[in-house]
């Protein structure tokens, strides 16, 4: 097996996100064929510590209501030199020692430090190729007040919002013409966490307080009436971006939005592939995710969220330059229904990720 291709696949990490990214690692982990591929796990601590793992894909999945952590691990950092780039392990008491070179990042991190441009500069100094997207475009999607302006640039409709800074005065004056409910959130997080339904002015300062515990800056969204609806983008062989057919995600029980519980805790949703919509605005929705996906110049996959009106007039939400991979994620769903299985599709990804590096 010496022509296999070394994948590290890299996940945790030290956003709010860590079990999220550890549920989605499990999930890649099992679907790499092993005859294709030489595995490396790299797990990355909460505290930031990078640790070789076994990464056993049964042990790293929701237990209960329990997310797994990435807890210890041979230590290792990543060697910047790009004639030798690749893991070197710091045991303590232990000489340095460079592992093996890495042919490839699978970087399945979500949130700050690994969705929002920061790790991707690494592999770019580093000279690895990586799945996903490059520094500008990590950034540009992780933090949702630029993702909006650059797509509202772009031609794309966007709903109503309102930027606040931490420790930066503001009226409700500024804020009312948002009618109500409006979406309080962090503006660099993601998994709804963080995130607060606003249905009364007076519950302002505790929505910001809990938003502004995860970001120094919170957005403001106005509430668009209308189906919630996702669609997945990847890059063809020849770099132009091809999309999925969408999702519309339905609540059931007791949740009256998709937040972090409804999502992975509480199996509190549905979903239709495709959406209940008309033909031509199921094609709109897919022209307009592989146009956002260009907006931000996006590389390898996104993940972009909709909501569309009753009038079929179709408003994007945000786009996700790492979605989830877990079992319950919609990216690998969408691309399922789409006639691409999930190992195919992760085949896919390190592929394109390897094309662009011309290897």
């Amino acid at each position: 097996m010496a022509d296999r291709i070394r994948v590290a696949v890299v996940y945790g990490g030290r956003s709010s996100e860590h079990g999220i990214s550890v549920v989605s690692a499990g999930s890649v982990l099992k679907a790499l064929d092993p005859d294709r591929y030489d595995i490396v796990p790299v797990g990355i601590t909460p505290s930031g510590r990078w640790v070789l793992t076994e990464a056993d894909p049964t042990a790293l999945q929701i237990v209960g209501r329990t997310l797994p952590e990435v807890e210890k691990g041979t230590a290792v950092v990543l060697n910047t030199d790009p004639e030798s780039a690749g893991l070197v392990s710091i045991d303590p008491g232990a000489a340095a020692q460079l592992l093996e070179t890495v042919d490839v990042v699978f970087p399945l991190l979500h949130g700050k430090f690994g969705e929002d441009g920061t790790i991707q500069g690494l592999f770019e100094m580093a000279g690895i190729p990586y799945v996903g997207p490059g520094v500008f475009a990590s950034a540009a999607g992780m933090d949702k007040e630029f993702t909006k302006r650059l797509l509202r640039d772009a031609g794309l409709e966007v709903g109503q919002f309102e930027v606040l800074r931490r420790g930066r005065p503001y009226s409700a004056v500024d804020l009312a013409h948002l009618p109500l409910p409006v979406f309080v959130k962090p503006a660099r997080a993601g998994s709804s966490v963080g995130i607060t339904k606003l249905t009364d002015w007076a519950d302002l300062d505790d929505a910001l307080a809990e938003a502004f515990a995860h970001d120094d800056k919170v957005l403001l969204e106005a509430g668009v009436d209308g189906h919630e609806v996702e669609c997945g983008v990847l890059e063809d062989e020849d770099g132009l971006p091809i999309a999925s057919l969408p999702a519309e995600i339905r609540l059931v029980g007791d949740h009256d939005w998709y937040d972090f519980e409804a999502k992975y805790l509480d199996d509190a949703s549905e979903y239709d592939i495709p959406p209940n919509l008309p033909g031509d605005v199921i094609a709109r929705v897919r022209d307009l995710a592989c146009r956002a996906f260009t907006a931000i110049d996006c590389a390898g996959l996104a993940r972009v969220d909709f909501f569309v009106r009753p009038n079929g007039e179709v408003v994007v939400n945000e786009i996700n330059t790492m979605p989830g991979f877990t079992p319950i994620s919609m990216f690998p769903k969408m691309w399922a229904a789409t006639g691409v299985d999930y190992p195919t599709l992760v085949d896919k990804l390190i592929s394109a990720a390897l094309r662009r590096a011309g290897r």
